[in-house]
């Protein structure tokens, strides 16, 4: 970005400064001070100092300010994770426009697109994911797709690069990163057109698909994380689930595919089976099977031999012992209470059952709400780096806060029904 703009350089803090400004600038309701909208927009911007105490506690290597961030993006997540699990509750949504015009977001949202991919070409070390790359050490393979994380391990392969910038094998890399930029700048486009499209499509609201779309890329999290392909990834394909929810073998698919790249949206199924139980559960789970059926047949085309894609397999379906896996984030800084991760890990499991009957009438908003909260329960026991996969919940968390009411859009009235051999689901 440099070279087109002469000294461009804008550090975590001041940005963490400028976004809470345009946030509240833009977003907050003024006239209605004690809003539930105001409320969401505090949380949102309290994820900052959590992310910005890791980044320079990791920069300075010190671990109490690690510690502290990691504790505070809990306190956070747990406000959202209560506030997601009540939002079914709340019937009355006033509709709430932005303090901006449908054109001044429409110019923000593309302004910002550009600027954040070029920080994906960039690759600037002023941000977080630069810093947890150049620290932390190899770890053992974490649950999830293998070509798709060694594909996806951006920031790790431009140090590699920079580190022997003329040889053969810096040749090759720059090659695979490049393509990886390219992945990560058209998934970040997906996300934002998901959003776009479920405001326009299923809000009835361009304008609201716009906003939401222009918060995500306003939030201090996505210009800390913007390359890390295994967090935007799954969260374009979560999107667009939602986005296409009315044909349940596509939804199911992309579920499937999100499922086989990061294993944690398995957890996802109960909710969204019960969602289409009335019609298409059965067109969903063929598509989620095809999809996940797919993902292993090309797999074993990309392992060596029996043991290794035994082993991947494994991995892809997150078969190993969650408690005895190798903890980064929130668990290895408090060591202490590393044990409570147990009870905290079969809460989760109740959770993602329980949601299959309750809430008992399941709609758009419930399927939306709900999908965010068992996305964003995953980050407190998530082993690696837990609370900073925030992709993965937060379009679906933002798209939650914009909603209206969406209590007739439910799969019996909304999903055409089955033809031929196919009308059983």
């Amino acid at each position: 970005m440099q070279e087109i703009l002469f000294e461009y350089k804008l550090n975590p803090t001041t940005w963490a400064y400028i976004s809470a400004l345009m946030m509240v600038g833009i977003y907050f309701k003024f006239q209605r001070f004690w809003s539930v909208r105001n409320l969401d927009l505090v949380g949102l911007i309290a994820f900052s100092p959590g992310l910005l105490l890791i980044y320079h506690g990791l920069l300075k290597q010190w671990p109490e300010l690690i510690q502290s961030g990691y504790f505070c993006l809990f306190v956070v997540a747990l406000f959202f994770l209560i506030r997601l699990l009540l939002d079914p509750l709340m019937v009355r949504r006033p509709l709430l426009d932005p303090n901006l015009s449908a054109g001044g977001l429409a110019f923000t949202c593309a302004s910002m697109l550009i600027f954040l991919m070029a920080n994906v070409v960039t690759c600037p070390h002023e941000r977080l994911e630069y810093e947890l790359a150049q620290h932390e050490a190899i770890s053992s393979p974490e649950p999830g797709y293998a070509p798709f994380q060694v594909f996806s391990d951006i920031p790790r392969e431009k140090m590699a690069i920079d580190d022997q910038p003329y040889s053969d094998l810096s040749r090759r890399l720059t090659i695979h990163a490049t393509t990886a930029h390219a992945a990560v700048i058209l998934a970040h486009l997906a996300v934002v057109a998901g959003m776009v499209w479920i405001g326009f499509r299923h809000f009835n609201n361009l304008h609201t698909g716009v906003a939401a779309a222009t918060l995500y890329l306003l939030t201090f999290y996505t210009s800390q994380l913007t390359s890390q392909l295994e967090h935007v990834a799954p969260a374009a394909l979560l999107v667009w689930a939602i986005a296409v929810y009315r044909r349940p073998a596509i939804a199911g698919a992309l579920i499937g595919f999100s499922a086989g790249l990061i294993y944690y949206p398995l957890f996802l199924l109960p909710l969204w089976c019960a969602f289409y139980w009335r019609r298409g559960v059965v067109r969903f789970a063929l598509g989620t099977a095809a999809a996940l059926a797919a993902m292993v047949v090309l797999l074993f085309f990309c392992t060596t031999d029996f043991s290794s894609f035994s082993a991947q397999l494994g991995m892809m379906f997150g078969v190993r012992n969650p408690f005895t896996a190798p903890l980064s984030g929130f668990w290895q800084a408090h060591e202490s209470v590393a044990v409570y991760r147990i009870p905290v890990v079969a809460a989760f499991v109740a959770l993602s059952i329980g949601l299959a009957i309750w809430p008992a009438h399941k709609n758009l908003g419930t399927l939306l709400s709900c999908t965010a909260a068992v996305m964003l329960a995953t980050q407190f026991w998530h082993a690696d780096h837990g609370g900073l996969c925030m992709c993965w919940f937060l379009p679906l968390l933002i798209l939650t806060i914009f909603r209206p009411n969406l209590e007739d859009r439910i799969a019996i009235s909304a999903v055409a029904p089955a033809t031929g051999w196919r009308r059983m689901g």
